[in-house]
C-alpha cells in the first residue's frame, strides 16, 4: 500500500464528490481539483483524509497519483456511511481508533473538532480520541494574550481553536490562523513567530492537524514579487506643489527634481516646493523630523558624527555563542556527523558538475543528510572529491558570480534569479564543504562581509567592487569639479536607477555620492541574490556555523588552498606502531624514511609530487575542507615489498626496508602505477 503524497495543485469549481460542498478555500479545505472529462470534482484533503482510497498511481495519473477508479470506488463505500454532524450520506473519514465507529466529512470534522493528521498515512481522530497539547509548569496565564498570527485577543486556554507553541510557550494563536500562516509560508518557512523554531514547531502542528504544503513560501513564487525593491520614491508631499507638470514630475537637476527625506526615504518634495535651495541635497520630512530632531542618521558612527551609509546597517553586533570556536576542520566535522548511510546517486554527464549538481537539489526527495555516490571508474571517494572539485570550479565561473579569479563577487542576474540558482548554489556550497569537498576559497572580501558581517561593520569601498563597475571607478578618479560633473552626466542613467542623480557643486560631494553607489551596487540592488544565496548556504546548518565563527572560516572562503607540504603531509598521518620490540625497532628507522621521503617529493627529488602520494594514500588530490575522515594512519607491512592503500579507511601500510633507497625506489615504483592507471580528466 502506497503511503499518500502530500502536492498542492490548482483550484477549479464545482461541488466536491467526497463532501458534497462547493467551497473553495486551499487553506481548510485544500485544492479543488477538476477532472471535466470525468465530470468529478474533489478537495484535495477530503482524498487525503479519506479511509478507504490510497495513491496506487503516479503523480500526473488522475488526482496526483489517486487513481479515477480508486475514487469512484471511494465514493459508493462513503455512500454508505452517515456523518454524525450533518446526518447526511458520503462520510468518507472515520476516527483512526478501531473500537471508535465515528464516521463524518472532512468540513463537518472541523465544525465537530476532528484533527486530521496530514503526514504517515494520515490519521483522522474524533474530539473523544484526538491529540491534545499541556500546559508549562510555571507558565504565567495572568498576562493578556493575543493571537501571535492575526494580533485579536485570546483567551490561554487549550482547546481545539487555540494551539500554542511547545518550544516557547509564549506564542499562542487560533488554529485556523495558523493554518492559513502555514498555507503561505510552506514547508521552508514555516516557524512560530515569535520564537522562530522550527522542527519542534512544524512537527507539534502536523500532530495537532495543521497541513503544511511542501513548497515554497507564497511571496517566493510570484513573479517579480521584489522589484519594488529597485524603486525608488519620486512623488513630491508638499502641501502645496508648485510644479505645473504635477507631483508626479521629477526634473534630472534644479528646482522642480524631488528629493527624498534622508531619514525614511518615503517621502519627498521639490525643492521649489518646500522653499529650498537650489544646490539642497539634505532634507527631512516632516513626520521625521518630528519623531526626532531632524539630524538622525540612519547608523550611529562609531566615529561620533561621520556619515555612514548602508553599508554597516546589516547585523550591526556579532553573534555570541556559549560554544567553543575550534577549526573550521573541527567545526564542519561537527555537521557531518549529520550525515547517513544512505547513498544518492549523482550522474555527472560529460563533465557537467554544476548542472548535475543543481539537478541533484532540486529532485522532490532530495536529502542533503544522503552520501553523495558519483558513477566513476575510480573508487567511490576518489569520484565524489573528484565531483566535487570540478564542481567548486564551475559554480566559480558560473553566472552567479562576476570578477577577478580568487575574489568573486555576486552576480546579478535576472535569469539566475528567476531560475532560483543563487539558491541552488549556496545549497550546493554547503553540500560541498559538508561531504568532504575543497575549501571554498574564491569569495571575495566584499562578498565575505556582505553575508557574514566579518570584520564587523567594515565599511566596503570602490576596491572592493567588481573591476568592470566603470561608472563608479571613473567618478572616484575625478580630480576637478569639472571633471566630476562630466563623468556624473554621461553616467546619469546609473545614477537615476541608483537614486543618486543630484546636483553637484564641489568636489567634496564627490566621496559621499561614491559611498552610497557602493552601497547601491553591493548591498542594495543584490539584496534578493543576497537572501537567496544565504538561504542555500543554511544547507546542513553551514550558514549558522560560519556566522557564529566568522574569523574561524574566512580563509576556508576567501584565501586559495594552503600548496602541500612535508610537514603538512606528515602531520596528517598517526603512526600506528607494532606493539612487539623486534617489529618495533625496525619500523622506527621507516619512519624517518617516511619523513626524508615527503621532503624530497617537495622539493622536486623524487619522481612523484605530494599530490600524487595523497591521492594514494587517501583517494584525495587535496586536503578537503573539513579534514580527511577517517584521519589518515600508517602501519608497517613485515615482510613488504611494496606499500599497500586503503583508501576507504584512509590507511597506508609502509614496506618496511633496510634501506632508504629500496624504501624510495619501493614507494615511487607503486605511486607511479597507480597514477599511471587513473582515468585522464576529458
Amino acid at each position: 500500500m502506497k503511503k499518500k503524497v502530500r502536492r498542492s495543485q490548482v483550484a477549479d469549481e464545482g461541488s466536491c464528490a467526497l463532501c458534497r460542498l462547493s467551497d473553495d478555500d486551499p487553506a481548510m479545505f485544500g485544492e479543488k481539483v477538476t477532472l471535466k472529462e470525468h465530470k468529478l470534482s474533489v478537495h484535495y484533503f477530503c482524498l487525503l483524509t479519506s479511509c478507504g482510497v490510497y495513491q496506487r498511481g503516479e503523480e500526473d495519473e488522475g488526482v496526483f497519483g489517486f487513481l479515477v477508479d480508486d475514487i469512484q470506488q471511494e465514493i459508493r463505500r462513503s455512500a454508505r456511511l452517515t456523518c454524525c454532524c450533518c446526518k447526511k450520506k458520503g462520510a468518507c473519514v472515520g476516527c483512526n481508533v478501531r473500537s471508535c465507529r465515528k464516521t463524518i466529512h472532512f468540513p463537518c470534522g472541523r465544525k465537530q473538532k476532528f484533527i486530521s493528521q496530514f503526514t504517515g498515512l494520515f490519521p483522522s481522530y474524533c474530539p473523544d480520541h484526538s491529540p491534545t497539547q499541556s500546559l508549562c509548569v510555571g507558565l504565567d496565564l495572568s498576562l493578556p494574550q493575543s493571537c501571535s498570527v492575526c494580533l485579536d485577543a485570546i483567551d490561554p486556554v487549550l482547546c481545539y481553536s487555540v494551539l500554542k507553541c511547545p518550544s516557547c510557550n509564549a506564542s499562542w494563536f487560533h488554529r485556523d490562523c495558523v493554518q492559513r500562516q502555514a498555507h503561505s509560508a510552506g514547508l521552508f518557512f514555516f516557524r512560530c513567530t515569535l520564537c522562530n523554531n522550527k522542527d519542534d514547531f512544524q512537527e507539534e502542528m502536523l500532530r495537532m492537524g495543521i497541513y503544511i504544503p511542501e513548497r515554497d513560501a507564497s511571496w517566493e513564487l510570484e513573479a517579480n514579487a521584489y522589484s519594488e525593491l529597485l524603486e525608488v520614491y519620486n512623488r513630491c508631499d508638499a502641501l502645496a506643489c508648485l510644479c505645473t507638470d504635477g507631483r508626479s514630475h521629477s526634473a534630472k537637476t534644479g528646482w522642480f527634481e524631488v528629493i527624498r527625506c534622508r531619514l525614511c526615504g518615503s517621502r519627498g518634495t521639490h525643492r521649489k516646493c518646500s522653499g529650498l535651495k537650489l544646490n539642497t541635497s539634505d532634507w527631512a520630512c516632516s513626520d521625521c523630523t518630528q519623531t526626532t530632531d531632524g539630524k538622525a542618521s540612519l547608523v550611529a558612527s562609531p566615529q561620533g558624527g561621520q556619515r555612514r551609509s548602508l553599508l554597516s546597517k546589516r547585523h550591526l553586533s556579532p553573534i555570541h555563542s556559549s560554544v567553543r570556536s575550534g577549526s573550521p576542520e573541527d567545526l564542519l566535522q561537527a555537521l557531518a556527523a549529520q550525515l547517513r548511510p544512505l547513498s544518492v546517486q549523482v550522474e555527472v554527464r560529460r563533465d557537467r558538475a554544476l548542472a548535475a549538481g543543481v539537478e541533484l537539489v532540486r529532485r522532490t526527495d532530495f536529502d542533503p543528510t544522503h552520501t553523495l555516490s558519483v558513477s566513476s571508474l575510480q573508487d567511490s571517494d576518489s569520484a565524489r572529491q573528484g565531483f566535487l572539485k570540478l564542481l567548486l570550479q564551475q559554480i566559480q565561473d558560473s553566472v552567479v558570480f562576476e570578477g577577478p579569479e580568487g575574489s568573486k563577487n555576486l552576480a546579478l542576474d535576472s535569469q539566475a534569479l528567476r531560475e532560483d540558482l543563487y539558491f541552488d548554489v549556496g545549497c550546493l556550497l554547503a553540500l560541498s564543504l559538508v561531504h568532504g569537498g575543497p575549501p571554498v576559497g574564491f569569495f571575495s572580501r566584499a562578498l565575505y562581509q556582505c553575508l557574514f558581517n566579518f570584520p564587523p561593520n567594515w565599511p566596503l569601498t570602490v576596491a572592493h567592487m567588481t573591476p568592470d563597475t566603470h561608472s563608479t571607478r571613473q567618478i572616484a578618479k575625478a580630480k576637478s569639479l569639472d571633471e566630476l560633473k562630466e563623468v556624473t552626466a554621461a553616467s546619469w542613467e546609473y545614477l537615476e536607477l541608483a537614486g543618486c542623480n543630484r546636483p553637484i557643486s564641489s568636489l567634496k560631494e564627490r566621496d559621499v555620492l561614491v559611498e552610497d553607489l557602493v552601497s547601491f551596487t553591493l548591498i542594495t540592488r543584490m539584496q534578493l541574490p543576497l537572501q537567496r544565496f544565504r538561504e542555500g548556504l543554511r544547507t546542513l546548518g553551514v550558514f549558522d556555523q560560519v556566522q557564529l565563527f566568522p574569523s574561524a572560516f574566512c580563509s576556508v572562503f576567501c584565501e586559495a588552498a594552503v600548496r602541500l607540504s612535508a610537514q603538512t603531509v606528515g602531520q596528517l598521518f598517526t603512526v600506528e606502531f607494532s606493539q612487539q620490540d623486534d617489529r618495533l625497532d625496525r619500523e622506527t628507522p621507516v619512519v624517518t624514511f617516511w619523513r626524508h621521503f615527503l621532503l624530497e617529493c617537495e622539493v622536486g627529488r623524487s619522481s612523484i609530487s605530494l599530490q600524487d602520494l595523497l591521492h594514494f594514500a587517501t583517494g584525495a588530490e587535496e586536503v578537503p575542507a573539513a579534514g580527511l575522515l577517517p584521519p589518515p594512519t600508517i602501519s608497517f607491512l613485515h615482510p613488504g615489498l611494496f606499500p599497500q592503500r586503503e583508501p576507504n579507511s584512509k590507511h597506508l601500510l609502509l614496506p618496511v626496508t633496510s634501506s632508504y633507497q629500496a624504501f624510495k625506489s619501493s614507494m615511487e615504483q607503486a605511486i607511479s602505477h597507480h597514477v599511471h592507471l587513473l582515468p585522464t580528466e576529458s
